[in-house]
């Protein structure tokens, strides 16, 4: 049995890169079909078997709190409706998980948000999924990534291939195969330029991590970005000796961080869609532009 029974969800971003449409309801809960793109990342946390998770949020971001809530009006006037598969689907939410939540008072980095959630984690490794990052795998990346947690019980960050092209955006990580699906970290950069990175790997952010990362970044002031970092404790980390492994994770990541992924992401998810896919498969096709 695994011992990560928590997961921090950081929700706190601004979302500029989809403003205006940001600028009074989170990113998060911009739609992906029918449900919020956060849905999606709290139903994957749950599929490996996590039944608590804290949320990282900021100002503006209540409605994700809201979303994981009961809603009594809501839920009344689809009972009176004799509504009751959207009822039961909205029971269903609710009841994903254990829920709490945190702020990050400044955005202060990623490394920073994660802090703020430290006292409910304890002594104990704990799963880090950013709120944008949705995958399609047959096997949860959660899941993936505790099984190689399981194995060498040391902080693992997931890892997938980008294009040279857009490598530039990313953290990049680069290390020594161990088997088909693991490295040992041996190199990172921050958002190298695309010649100058040394892989194609990089997290979409999707991470273990132990009690001894939440221990450096606590003492991180301001990282190389200015900010408190997670890869900057990671750099700590290897600097001291201190083994990292990379999990390359199966499945299609599905990133939704701007406006053109998240559309990407619906029509893939829809063509997809037992109901939605032949219909929206013959609009595609009929489409003259």
């Amino acid at each position: 049995m695994s011992k990560i029974k928590k997961a921090i969800l950081p929700v706190a971003g601004f979302g500029t890169r989809f403003l205006p449409a940001t600028k009074a309801q989170p990113k998060e809960m911009l739609p992906v079909l029918n449900k919020p793109a956060v849905q999606y990342v709290v139903e994957n946390v749950v599929a490996a078997g996590i039944e608590e998770i804290i949320f990282v949020t900021g100002r503006g971001k209540r409605a994700i709190e809201d979303h994981f809530d009961i809603s009594y009006e809501l839920e009344d006037a689809l009972a009176e409706k004799n509504k009751i598969d959207l009822l039961e689907e909205l029971k269903k939410i609710q009841g994903l998980a254990k829920f709490s939540y945190v702020r990050q008072p400044l955005q202060l980095g990623d490394g920073h948000a994660i802090l703020q959630a430290a006292h409910l984690v304890g002594d104990e490794p704990v799963a880090i999924i950013f709120g944008d990052t949705v995958y399609d795998s047959n096997v949860s990346i959660v899941k993936q990534l505790m099984d190689t947690y399981d194995k060498y019980e040391d902080p693992v960050i997931g890892l997938t291939e980008v294009s040279r092209d857009e490598v530039h955006k990313f953290g990049v990580y680069s290390g020594v195969s161990l088997d088909e699906h693991t490295i040992e970290i041996k190199q990172l950069v921050e958002k190298p330029k695309n010649e100058e990175a040394p892989a194609l790997t990089v997290t979409p952010g999707a991470y273990i991590i132990t009690p001894e990362v939440f221990e450096v970044l606590s003492t991180i002031e301001h990282g190389n970005s200015g900010e408190i970092r997670l890869i900057d404790a990671f750099e700590i980390m290897m600097e001291k000796g201190r083994p990292l492994y990379g999990r390359i994770l199966e499945g299609q990541w599905l990133d939704t961080g701007d406006p053109l992924n998240l559309l990407k992401v619906s029509i893939y998810l829809g063509l997809k869609h037992p109901e939605m896919g032949s219909k929206l498969r013959e609009y595609i096709k009929g489409l003259k532009l």
